[in-house]
């Protein structure tokens, strides 16, 4: 078979191959959507330009529900689906399982996205779909969960995220109708520390110190259960301290998160030549011990002076730096895996990549600028100038056949 045939051969078919196809390419196109209104969004509520009408949903806490729950879900749903029959020695799943997820959350999107504008009953259609297609989702990864014998805990954690993920959505919809702004408040606390923040660490905690040992000689991953264990009730203690308002007291969970995860990251990384695939999975993760100690700082001021110095900056270090680098870095990974293609972290995805960490930097230091919206502005563009070129090029890779001339 012809591998530049192959790898030229476009087909919307093939998005019902495998489970990150559809999902990753749902996930992969929201990227781009979700900032593009978000921009939009920002530049005309500072100059003004087109005269956009307010959603019924602030527009700032529609983005932080859109960013959450729906771009970033659909590629832990492509992952999820994907490795845990793997994880647990159990049939892969079909077209039938995965192909319902994908509709949802992609109709879902849409939908919310284009409520944005102002037609409030879309952004119902939207919560509705989406709550489907995650329903479906989770419905058959809890059902996996049951039938494994083993106890696999990396998955039993991560289903434990998704069910939180899934009521922290239902509770953004129940605000649809009664608006109610301690719902939204929930919902958005549950989607970072109930939903991102475990699925995040609970993937890295198993997949990267075993991505190391593979290619760097003599590596020794070093990821006992015991962490994981450590990790759930400090970002429970910390989500309910949020949900609280005990904004003073955070940093008695956010000071052990660093610990935990700065002790991780220094035991797992890679010395010596390692490939640059490698290396950006762990300089992601370095902004979660940044982001953490910006917490418990905020945190800490917060109890000395009554004052939220830093503003949304330890959120943007945790959503930009840690989950955006994470994103490109570990996605970038598993598509290059599952196209059949070299494992390498070309210059595409190393473009991403750098620039998200400019991005990132930006955002935070737009909480102590004059102009705050210019620099929100400046942050949102830089986004959308560093996903653009991956995001083509990994829809391209999701239409098109494996080059290795597989299935999948």
């Amino acid at each position: 078979m012809d591998t530049m045939q192959v790898s030229n051969a476009i087909s919307p078919k093939l998005l019902a191959a495998a489970p990150h196809r559809l999902l990753f390419f749902v996930g992969a196109g929201n990227v781009l959507l979700a900032m593009a209104w978000w921009a939009l969004w920002l530049a005309d509520a500072r100059w003004q330009l087109i005269g956009l009408s307010q959603p019924q949903v602030y527009g700032g806490w529609l983005h932080a529900i859109v960013m959450q729950y729906q771009v970033l879900a659909p590629f832990m749903f492509g992952f999820l689906l994907t490795v845990f029959p793997r994880w647990m020695g159990q049939p892969d799943l079909t077209r039938w399982h995965y192909v319902p997820v994908g509709l949802g959350l992609f109709g879902g999107q849409l939908l919310t996205l284009a409520g944005a504008f102002g037609p409030a009953h879309l952004l119902h259609i939207g919560a509705v779909m989406t709550l489907v297609g995650w329903g479906t989702g989770l419905f058959f990864l809890l059902r996996l969960l049951w039938r494994d014998r083993g106890k696999t805990w990396h998955a039993v954690s991560c289903g434990a995220a998704m069910t939180l993920g899934f009521a922290g959505f239902a509770l953004y919809a129940l605000f649809l109708h009664v608006y109610d702004t301690r719902l939204m408040f929930a919902a958005i606390k549950l989607g970072s520390f109930g939903l991102l923040l475990p699925v995040y660490f609970t993937v890295a905690h198993r997949m990267f110190p075993f991505f190391a040992g593979n290619v760097v000689r003599g590596h020794r991953g070093w990821r006992p259960l015991w962490v994981l264990g450590a990790f759930w009730p400090l970002v429970l203690l910390h989500l309910g301290l949020e949900l609280a308002h005990g904004y003073a007291w955070l940093w008695l969970a956010d000071l052990p998160l660093l610990a935990l995860a700065g002790t991780w990251l220094w035991r797992n990384w890679p010395h010596g030549p390692a490939p640059r695939l490698l290396r950006v999975l762990f300089l992601g993760y370095l902004w979660l011990p940044l982001a953490m100690a910006l917490y418990a700082l905020q945190s800490i001021l917060y109890a000395s002076s009554g004052s939220f110095l830093l503003g949304r900056a330890p959120a943007h270090a945790l959503f930009i730096g840690f989950f955006g680098s994470l994103l490109v870095a570990m996605v970038t990974r598993v598509t290059q895996g599952h196209a059949g293609r070299p494992l390498v972290f070309g210059g595409v995805a190393t473009f991403a990549f750098a620039t998200i960490q400019l991005v990132c930097l930006t955002r935070i230091a737009a909480e102590l600028a004059p102009d705050q919206m210019a620099w929100h502005i400046a942050a949102a563009a830089g986004w959308l100038l560093a996903f653009a070129p991956w995001v083509l090029r990994s829809l391209w890779i999701y239409l098109t056949p494996r080059v290795d001339g597989r299935s999948g």
